[in-house]
Protein backbone atom coordinates (compact mmCIF):
# COMPACT_ATOMS: atom_id res chain seq x y z
CA UNK A 1 0.00 0.00 0.00
CA UNK A 2 1.77 3.36 -1.06
CA UNK A 3 0.75 6.44 1.53
CA UNK A 4 4.35 8.07 0.43
CA UNK A 5 1.49 11.29 -1.08
CA UNK A 6 3.11 14.21 -1.24
CA UNK A 7 6.49 13.80 0.64
CA UNK A 8 9.73 14.93 -0.78
CA UNK A 9 12.71 12.06 -0.92
CA UNK A 10 14.15 11.95 2.37
CA UNK A 11 12.02 13.88 4.08
CA UNK A 12 12.32 13.67 8.10
CA UNK A 13 10.68 14.84 10.94
CA UNK A 14 12.08 14.99 15.03
CA UNK A 15 8.77 14.71 17.12
CA UNK A 16 10.58 17.33 20.31
CA UNK A 17 8.25 19.62 22.91
CA UNK A 18 9.17 20.77 26.24
CA UNK A 19 7.24 18.37 28.12
CA UNK A 20 8.94 15.28 26.70
CA UNK A 21 11.70 16.66 28.54
CA UNK A 22 10.35 16.16 31.86
CA UNK A 23 11.39 12.54 33.66
CA UNK A 24 8.50 10.62 33.68
CA UNK A 25 9.38 8.22 36.80
CA UNK A 26 11.31 10.81 38.72
CA UNK A 27 14.72 12.41 38.71
CA UNK A 28 16.94 9.27 39.60
CA UNK A 29 15.25 7.03 38.58
CA UNK A 30 17.63 5.16 35.84
CA UNK A 31 15.30 6.02 32.52
CA UNK A 32 16.30 9.29 32.12
CA UNK A 33 14.64 12.20 30.19
CA UNK A 34 17.16 13.90 29.44
CA UNK A 35 18.39 12.17 26.79
CA UNK A 36 15.90 13.63 24.56
CA UNK A 37 17.07 17.24 24.91
CA UNK A 38 20.99 16.04 24.88
CA UNK A 39 20.69 14.52 21.20
CA UNK A 40 18.37 17.51 20.28
CA UNK A 41 20.85 20.17 21.02
CA UNK A 42 24.10 17.94 20.04
CA UNK A 43 22.19 17.98 16.50
CA UNK A 44 21.34 21.55 16.57
CA UNK A 45 24.76 22.53 17.52
CA UNK A 46 26.12 20.36 14.74
CA UNK A 47 23.74 22.15 12.40
CA UNK A 48 21.72 18.10 11.78
CA UNK A 49 18.46 19.58 12.63
CA UNK A 50 16.59 21.74 10.94
CA UNK A 51 13.61 23.79 13.04
CA UNK A 52 11.10 23.61 10.54
CA UNK A 53 11.84 19.59 10.74
CA UNK A 54 10.72 19.80 14.58
CA UNK A 55 7.07 18.70 15.01
CA UNK A 56 5.29 18.92 18.08
CA UNK A 57 3.11 15.82 19.53
CA UNK A 58 -0.59 15.74 18.56
CA UNK A 59 -3.00 14.76 21.38
CA UNK A 60 -4.25 11.34 20.44
CA UNK A 61 -7.49 9.95 20.50
CA UNK A 62 -8.28 8.27 23.69
CA UNK A 63 -9.50 5.50 21.79
CA UNK A 64 -6.22 4.18 20.38
CA UNK A 65 -5.06 4.34 24.21
CA UNK A 66 -8.21 2.09 25.24
CA UNK A 67 -7.32 0.08 22.14
CA UNK A 68 -4.11 -1.42 23.75
CA UNK A 69 -4.86 -0.99 27.86
CA UNK A 70 -8.07 -1.58 29.67
CA UNK A 71 -9.53 0.98 31.22
CA UNK A 72 -9.17 0.03 34.62
CA UNK A 73 -5.53 -0.05 34.25
CA UNK A 74 -5.51 3.52 32.90
CA UNK A 75 -7.38 5.07 35.67
CA UNK A 76 -5.14 3.00 38.21
CA UNK A 77 -2.15 5.16 36.89
CA UNK A 78 -4.11 8.41 36.99
CA UNK A 79 -5.58 7.82 40.45
CA UNK A 80 -1.95 6.68 41.47
CA UNK A 81 0.19 9.92 40.19
CA UNK A 82 -2.80 11.83 42.03
CA UNK A 83 -1.65 10.31 45.66
CA UNK A 84 -5.27 8.92 45.77
CA UNK A 85 -5.40 5.63 48.12
CA UNK A 86 -4.88 2.27 45.33
CA UNK A 87 -4.63 -0.76 47.55
CA UNK A 88 -3.75 -2.93 44.44
CA UNK A 89 -1.26 -0.84 42.73
CA UNK A 90 1.50 -3.74 43.00
CA UNK A 91 -1.43 -6.15 40.72
CA UNK A 92 -0.99 -3.36 38.32
CA UNK A 93 2.97 -2.71 38.35
CA UNK A 94 3.39 0.39 39.77
CA UNK A 95 4.90 1.26 42.90
CA UNK A 96 8.02 -1.24 42.16
CA UNK A 97 11.91 0.04 42.11
CA UNK A 98 11.29 -0.27 38.01
CA UNK A 99 7.96 1.85 38.29
CA UNK A 100 8.06 3.77 41.17
CA UNK A 101 4.40 6.02 42.04
CA UNK A 102 5.61 9.63 40.83
CA UNK A 103 3.05 12.47 40.67
CA UNK A 104 2.16 13.36 37.09
CA UNK A 105 3.68 10.02 35.51
CA UNK A 106 0.61 9.79 34.04
CA UNK A 107 0.73 12.92 32.10
CA UNK A 108 4.54 12.13 31.30
CA UNK A 109 3.70 8.92 30.02
CA UNK A 110 -0.13 10.28 27.90
CA UNK A 111 2.84 12.83 26.15
CA UNK A 112 5.42 10.48 25.10
CA UNK A 113 2.68 8.27 23.54
CA UNK A 114 0.99 11.14 21.55
CA UNK A 115 4.95 12.07 20.69
CA UNK A 116 5.39 8.50 19.35
CA UNK A 117 1.53 8.42 17.73
CA UNK A 118 2.23 11.37 16.18
CA UNK A 119 5.53 10.38 14.59
CA UNK A 120 3.96 7.26 12.77
CA UNK A 121 0.86 9.88 11.78
CA UNK A 122 3.52 12.03 10.15
CA UNK A 123 4.44 9.28 8.16
CA UNK A 124 0.83 7.51 7.51
CA UNK A 125 -0.25 10.91 6.24
CA UNK A 126 2.35 11.56 3.72
CA UNK A 127 4.07 14.61 5.61
CA UNK A 128 7.82 12.72 5.86
CA UNK A 129 8.89 9.59 4.99
CA UNK A 130 10.73 8.80 8.63
CA UNK A 131 10.16 10.17 11.65
CA UNK A 132 11.89 9.88 14.66
CA UNK A 133 10.18 9.75 18.65
CA UNK A 134 13.13 9.53 20.32
CA UNK A 135 11.45 9.87 23.64
CA UNK A 136 9.60 6.67 22.79
CA UNK A 137 10.07 3.29 23.05
CA UNK A 138 8.11 2.04 26.37
CA UNK A 139 7.76 -1.50 24.82
CA UNK A 140 7.48 -3.33 27.91
CA UNK A 141 4.02 -1.62 29.14
CA UNK A 142 1.52 -4.67 29.16
CA UNK A 143 -2.14 -4.46 28.63
CA UNK A 144 -2.83 -4.11 32.50
CA UNK A 145 0.34 -3.87 33.79
CA UNK A 146 3.30 -1.66 34.00
CA UNK A 147 6.70 -3.14 33.57
CA UNK A 148 10.50 -2.35 33.11
CA UNK A 149 10.57 1.55 33.30
CA UNK A 150 7.14 1.63 31.20
CA UNK A 151 3.64 2.80 31.78
CA UNK A 152 2.09 3.14 28.62
CA UNK A 153 3.19 1.16 25.03
CA UNK A 154 3.28 3.78 23.41
CA UNK A 155 4.49 1.56 20.64
CA UNK A 156 1.54 -0.30 20.50
CA UNK A 157 -0.60 2.47 20.68
CA UNK A 158 1.35 3.69 16.90
CA UNK A 159 0.67 -0.25 15.52
CA UNK A 160 -2.41 0.16 16.50
CA UNK A 161 -3.18 4.36 14.42
CA UNK A 162 -1.17 2.23 11.85
CA UNK A 163 -2.93 -0.53 11.23
CA UNK A 164 -6.17 0.34 12.41
CA UNK A 165 -6.88 3.77 10.92
CA UNK A 166 -4.48 3.60 7.45
CA UNK A 167 -4.76 0.16 6.56
CA UNK A 168 -0.77 -0.62 6.81
CA UNK A 169 0.83 -4.11 7.59
CA UNK A 170 3.53 -3.10 10.15
CA UNK A 171 6.85 -4.39 10.77
CA UNK A 172 7.99 -4.26 14.38
CA UNK A 173 12.07 -4.25 14.68
CA UNK A 174 13.56 -3.61 17.86
CA UNK A 175 17.14 -3.90 18.82
CA UNK A 176 16.95 -2.61 22.17
CA UNK A 177 19.04 -5.04 24.75
CA UNK A 178 15.69 -6.40 26.59
CA UNK A 179 13.07 -7.94 24.13
CA UNK A 180 9.87 -6.53 23.44
CA UNK A 181 7.92 -8.19 25.30
CA UNK A 182 4.66 -5.84 25.60
CA UNK A 183 4.63 -5.27 21.91
CA UNK A 184 4.72 -8.93 21.16
CA UNK A 185 2.24 -9.67 23.50
CA UNK A 186 -0.34 -6.94 22.07
CA UNK A 187 -0.29 -8.46 18.66
CA UNK A 188 1.12 -11.75 18.66
CA UNK A 189 -2.38 -13.33 17.40
CA UNK A 190 -2.51 -11.22 14.43
CA UNK A 191 -1.66 -11.16 10.92
CA UNK A 192 -1.09 -7.41 9.96
CA UNK A 193 1.83 -7.12 12.32
CA UNK A 194 5.44 -8.18 12.66
CA UNK A 195 7.34 -8.61 15.41
CA UNK A 196 11.11 -8.92 15.43
CA UNK A 197 13.64 -8.64 18.41
CA UNK A 198 17.11 -9.04 19.08
CA UNK A 199 18.01 -8.76 22.46
CA UNK A 200 19.59 -10.15 25.51
CA UNK A 201 19.17 -13.72 26.03
CA UNK A 202 16.18 -13.79 28.72
CA UNK A 203 18.19 -16.63 30.12
CA UNK A 204 19.98 -13.55 31.36
CA UNK A 205 18.14 -10.38 31.25
CA UNK A 206 14.97 -9.01 32.05
CA UNK A 207 12.67 -9.44 30.69
CA UNK A 208 13.29 -13.19 30.55
CA UNK A 209 11.17 -13.64 27.65
CA UNK A 210 11.86 -13.75 23.94
CA UNK A 211 13.27 -17.15 23.18
CA UNK A 212 13.79 -18.46 19.58
CA UNK A 213 10.21 -20.67 20.38
CA UNK A 214 7.90 -17.92 20.23
CA UNK A 215 6.59 -17.79 16.90
CA UNK A 216 3.41 -15.88 17.46
CA UNK A 217 -0.28 -18.19 17.78
CA UNK A 218 -3.50 -18.45 15.90
CA UNK A 219 -3.55 -15.72 12.93
CA UNK A 220 -0.24 -14.48 13.90
CA UNK A 221 1.46 -17.39 13.67
CA UNK A 222 4.93 -16.66 11.98
CA UNK A 223 4.45 -13.09 13.03
CA UNK A 224 7.08 -13.58 16.16
CA UNK A 225 10.63 -13.51 15.70
CA UNK A 226 12.93 -13.20 18.41
CA UNK A 227 16.79 -13.78 17.96
CA UNK A 228 18.06 -13.82 21.71
CA UNK A 229 21.99 -13.37 22.16
CA UNK A 230 24.58 -14.41 24.87
CA UNK A 231 25.61 -11.60 26.53
CA UNK A 232 29.18 -10.13 25.47
CA UNK A 233 28.22 -10.22 21.95
CA UNK A 234 30.27 -7.79 19.76
CA UNK A 235 29.68 -6.05 16.29
CA UNK A 236 30.40 -8.93 13.98
CA UNK A 237 28.33 -11.24 15.71
CA UNK A 238 25.76 -9.03 16.28
CA UNK A 239 25.24 -8.07 12.68
CA UNK A 240 25.99 -11.32 11.27
CA UNK A 241 22.60 -12.86 12.94
CA UNK A 242 20.71 -9.62 11.87
CA UNK A 243 22.04 -10.23 8.57
CA UNK A 244 20.85 -14.31 8.87
CA UNK A 245 17.35 -13.55 10.06
CA UNK A 246 15.77 -9.65 9.71
CA UNK A 247 15.85 -9.18 5.76
CA UNK A 248 13.98 -13.00 5.57
CA UNK A 249 11.29 -12.08 7.96
CA UNK A 250 10.63 -8.70 5.93
CA UNK A 251 10.68 -10.37 2.35
CA UNK A 252 7.92 -13.00 3.78
CA UNK A 253 5.77 -10.34 5.26
CA UNK A 254 5.78 -7.17 3.13
CA UNK A 255 5.44 -4.21 5.11
CA UNK A 256 4.11 -0.96 4.63
CA UNK A 257 6.01 0.95 7.23
CA UNK A 258 8.42 -0.28 9.08
CA UNK A 259 8.62 1.19 13.64
CA UNK A 260 12.43 0.47 15.00
CA UNK A 261 12.90 0.57 18.30
CA UNK A 262 16.31 1.86 18.61
CA UNK A 263 17.28 1.21 22.07
CA UNK A 264 21.04 2.02 22.80
CA UNK A 265 21.86 -0.26 25.85
CA UNK A 266 23.17 -2.81 23.34
CA UNK A 267 26.38 -0.81 23.64
CA UNK A 268 29.32 -2.30 25.70
CA UNK A 269 28.91 0.75 28.28
CA UNK A 270 25.87 0.31 29.39
CA UNK A 271 24.89 -0.50 32.98
CA UNK A 272 21.80 -2.91 32.35
CA UNK A 273 22.64 -4.97 30.05
CA UNK A 274 25.39 -7.35 28.48
CA UNK A 275 25.72 -6.50 25.28
CA UNK A 276 29.02 -5.04 23.52
CA UNK A 277 28.46 -3.11 20.84
CA UNK A 278 30.08 -0.32 20.17
CA UNK A 279 29.17 3.46 18.36
CA UNK A 280 30.20 1.95 14.81
CA UNK A 281 28.26 -1.29 15.23
CA UNK A 282 25.33 0.34 15.98
CA UNK A 283 25.88 2.69 12.95
CA UNK A 284 26.15 -0.24 11.15
CA UNK A 285 22.62 -1.58 12.25
CA UNK A 286 21.10 1.77 11.65
CA UNK A 287 22.74 1.71 7.69
CA UNK A 288 21.13 -1.78 7.48
CA UNK A 289 18.19 -0.58 8.46
CA UNK A 290 17.80 2.76 6.03
CA UNK A 291 18.30 -0.01 3.61
CA UNK A 292 15.72 -2.52 4.40
CA UNK A 293 12.88 -0.16 4.60
CA UNK A 294 13.77 1.56 1.54
CA UNK A 295 13.76 -2.06 -0.10
CA UNK A 296 10.56 -2.98 1.78
CA UNK A 297 8.63 -0.32 2.46
CA UNK A 298 9.51 2.10 0.29
CA UNK A 299 11.59 4.15 2.67
CA UNK A 300 8.31 4.63 5.60
CA UNK A 301 10.41 4.32 9.05
CA UNK A 302 9.06 5.54 12.37
CA UNK A 303 11.74 5.06 14.70
CA UNK A 304 11.93 5.59 18.92
CA UNK A 305 14.39 5.74 21.20
CA UNK A 306 13.86 3.14 24.05
CA UNK A 307 15.88 1.78 26.19
CA UNK A 308 19.57 3.48 26.75
CA UNK A 309 21.16 3.80 30.51
CA UNK A 310 25.07 5.45 29.97
CA UNK A 311 22.59 8.93 28.92
CA UNK A 312 25.56 11.01 28.62
CA UNK A 313 28.10 9.23 27.19
CA UNK A 314 26.33 6.73 24.54
CA UNK A 315 22.72 7.77 23.98
CA UNK A 316 23.20 11.37 22.61
CA UNK A 317 25.91 10.22 20.05
CA UNK A 318 24.00 6.81 18.82
CA UNK A 319 20.52 8.59 18.33
CA UNK A 320 22.32 11.67 16.93
CA UNK A 321 23.72 9.01 14.62
CA UNK A 322 20.59 7.11 13.86
CA UNK A 323 18.77 11.02 13.03
CA UNK A 324 21.73 11.34 10.32
CA UNK A 325 21.27 7.73 8.96
CA UNK A 326 17.66 8.87 8.83
CA UNK A 327 18.77 12.05 7.27
CA UNK A 328 21.31 11.04 4.62
CA UNK A 329 23.60 13.32 7.05
CA UNK A 330 26.81 12.93 9.01
CA UNK A 331 27.75 13.60 12.81
CA UNK A 332 31.47 15.61 12.97
CA UNK A 333 33.94 13.52 14.28
CA UNK A 334 34.66 16.22 16.84
CA UNK A 335 31.38 17.10 18.70
CA UNK A 336 31.27 20.81 18.49
CA UNK A 337 32.35 22.54 21.61
CA UNK A 338 29.58 25.06 21.87
CA UNK A 339 27.12 21.50 22.75
CA UNK A 340 29.25 20.94 25.91
CA UNK A 341 29.54 24.83 26.78
CA UNK A 342 25.33 24.12 26.64
CA UNK A 343 25.66 21.53 29.30
CA UNK A 344 28.44 22.49 31.46
CA UNK A 345 27.19 22.59 35.21
CA UNK A 346 23.92 21.15 34.19
CA UNK A 347 24.43 17.84 34.52
CA UNK A 348 26.84 15.15 36.19
CA UNK A 349 29.66 14.10 33.57
CA UNK A 350 31.71 15.80 30.98
CA UNK A 351 29.49 14.64 27.83
CA UNK A 352 31.94 13.36 25.07
CA UNK A 353 33.85 14.78 22.22
CA UNK A 354 34.56 12.53 19.24
CA UNK A 355 31.52 10.80 17.94
CA UNK A 356 33.18 7.54 17.88
CA UNK A 357 34.99 5.52 20.27
CA UNK A 358 38.71 4.64 20.16
CA UNK A 359 39.47 1.54 18.02
CA UNK A 360 40.37 -0.30 20.75
CA UNK A 361 38.09 -0.02 23.24
CA UNK A 362 35.88 -3.41 22.51
CA UNK A 363 36.24 -7.17 24.11
CA UNK A 364 39.76 -8.65 23.29
CA UNK A 365 38.88 -12.21 24.24
CA UNK A 366 39.19 -13.68 20.82
CA UNK A 367 38.14 -17.30 21.88
CA UNK A 368 35.28 -15.85 23.80
CA UNK A 369 34.09 -14.07 21.06
CA UNK A 370 34.40 -17.20 19.12
CA UNK A 371 32.83 -19.27 21.32
CA UNK A 372 29.92 -16.38 21.64
CA UNK A 373 29.48 -15.93 18.36
CA UNK A 374 28.86 -20.23 17.35
CA UNK A 375 26.26 -19.94 19.66
CA UNK A 376 24.25 -16.83 18.26
CA UNK A 377 24.62 -18.27 14.73
CA UNK A 378 22.71 -21.67 15.86
CA UNK A 379 20.16 -19.55 17.95
CA UNK A 380 19.42 -17.57 14.63
CA UNK A 381 19.54 -20.88 12.61
CA UNK A 382 16.64 -22.28 14.91
CA UNK A 383 15.05 -18.71 14.59
CA UNK A 384 14.90 -19.61 10.60
CA UNK A 385 14.56 -23.56 10.60
CA UNK A 386 10.80 -22.62 12.93
CA UNK A 387 9.37 -19.68 10.79
CA UNK A 388 10.68 -20.70 7.14
CA UNK A 389 8.09 -23.12 6.54
CA UNK A 390 5.54 -20.96 8.08
CA UNK A 391 6.24 -18.06 5.66
CA UNK A 392 6.65 -20.82 2.79
CA UNK A 393 3.02 -21.34 3.34
CA UNK A 394 2.15 -17.88 3.30
CA UNK A 395 3.47 -17.31 -0.47
CA UNK A 396 1.44 -20.19 -1.06
CA UNK A 397 -1.56 -19.68 0.63
CA UNK A 398 -4.07 -16.81 -0.92
CA UNK A 399 -5.65 -16.62 2.63
CA UNK A 400 -2.51 -15.24 4.29
CA UNK A 401 -2.78 -11.70 4.72
CA UNK A 402 0.94 -11.26 2.79
CA UNK A 403 0.10 -9.98 -0.32
CA UNK A 404 1.18 -12.15 -3.17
Amino acid sequence: MSTSGGAAAGSVRFVSAPELDEPMLGADHPFKAVRLPLTRTLLEHAGLLDPTEIVAPERIDPRLLYRVHDADYVEAVKLAARGDPLDDAWTYGLGTADNPIVPRMDVAALRIVDATVTAAAVVARGEALRAASFAGGLHHAQRARASGFCLFNDLAVAIELLTSRYGLRVAYLDIDAHHGDGVQAAFEERGDVLTISLHESGRFLFPGTGFEDEIGRGAGLGTCVNVPVDPGTDDASYLEVFDLVVPSALAAFRPDVILLQAGADAHRFDPLAHLELSIAGLIAVYERVMALADRFSAGRLVVTGGGGYDPYRTVPRAWAHLWCEMAGRRLPETLPASWHAAWRGRIPTELPTTALEPEDAGPTDDARRARIASHNRAVAHRTLAALTPIWAGWRRSAHHDAPL
